[in-house]
């Protein structure tokens, strides 16, 4: 066990004829005991800032250590999230092929169907060109041979038969 400044103060040296100066022992015993009273509290006082610093040492670990999971779980939620964000995207992708391959489909068949009826109407167009050039002809052929004025000369007759027939009632 260490001695204390107590200690050093109540020691007692035995007398011997051809001794020490007592007074001076005494005095130099008293400045040991100032000196290591200093040495003692500077030593507490060491031990206390060390302590201090200790917890400090240990707070600012604790706090470094949960930096260092965060930053790991920050890490890992970003890798995850960019994870789910590609796999959106691909459903993305996917999706906008499967939407513009039925638009094309569609539209192909609608093309195809307007094509059918562009050319149902050009068949009735011809036909109706037909039958109006046959008609045409026929009111020609009518025109241009003496059955017109056959024709014509049975009207009358037949315009003046009514008219005898009108002046005969009266």
């Amino acid at each position: 066990m260490p001695l204390t400044p107590l200690d050093i103060h109540n020691k007692e040296f035995s007398r011997r004829i051809r001794g020490y100066d007592e007074d001076e022992v005494n005095e130099f015993l008293d400045q040991v005991i100032k000196d290591y009273e200093i040495v003692i509290r500077e030593n507490k006082e060491l031990h206390n800032q060390l302590f201090s610093l200790q917890e400090k040492l240990d707070h600012f670990s604790n706090i470094e250590e949960t930096l260092s999971k965060t930053i790991i779980v920050a890490q890992e939620a970003a890798d995850e999230v960019k994870n789910n964000a590609k796999k959106e995207a691909q459903l993305i992708v996917k999706e906008a092929e499967k939407n513009a391959d039925r638009i094309v489909n569609e539209s192909l068949s609608k093309s195809r169907k307007i094509a059918m009826e562009v050319e149902e109407l050009k068949k009735q167009a011809s036909i109706y060109r037909a039958r109006f050039r046959t008609l045409v002809e026929a009111q020609l052929d009518l025109l241009s041979h003496d059955g017109w004025d056959s024709l014509e000369n049975r009207e009358r007759s037949s315009e003046q038969d009514r008219d005898r027939e009108v002046k005969e009632i009266y």
